[in-house]
């Protein structure tokens, strides 16, 4: 099948609501990694500063793909809502939430860039692979807590 035209004005709107995406999730991550107390605080912080590198890596990845678009990066962040509810339960719970969201976000990619760019949508797919391994291990984080 012949690839089509890809539409970089979209893609690159795409690309950098997931920056903006990927930049609040450091933000939100740090934050957490910060605020866990209790008995399991030392590999649930592990865990969120591991989630924080990642996000800052995707953010990375993203940008160069931007400006390989001849896209310019966006400088904002994603909107971050302050619950300051700070339970390891209310931020496990918040960080699949945010999980959930990042994954559309890269579905919006792959549906934008499917049979335009093999790059982009192989690159759409991996990072929805990994997404969704983080809705996993959070889910399982989760179920103590249920």
């Amino acid at each position: 099948m012949p690839l089509r035209e890809l539409n970089v004005e979209e893609t690159v709107g795409i690309l950098n609501t997931i920056l903006e995406w990927e930049l609040s999730g450091v933000v939100r991550y740090t934050h957490y990694a910060l605020m866990v107390t209790g008995p399991n605080r030392i590999p649930i912080v592990a865990f969120m500063k591991a989630q924080a590198t990642e996000s800052l890596a995707h953010a990375l990845q993203v940008g160069e793909i931007l400006t390989g678009l001849e896209g310019h990066p966006s400088l904002k962040v994603a909107s971050l809502e302050e619950t300051n509810r700070h339970s390891t339960h209310d931020i496990l719970a918040e960080s699949l939430n945010h999980e959930l969201a990042a994954v559309s976000c890269y579905k919006k990619l792959l549906t934008a860039v499917e049979d335009r760019s093999v790059y982009l949508e192989e690159f759409a797919r991996t990072m929805i692979s990994q997404e969704e391994l983080h809705q996993m291990e959070l889910k399982k984080m989760l179920r103590d807590y249920a």
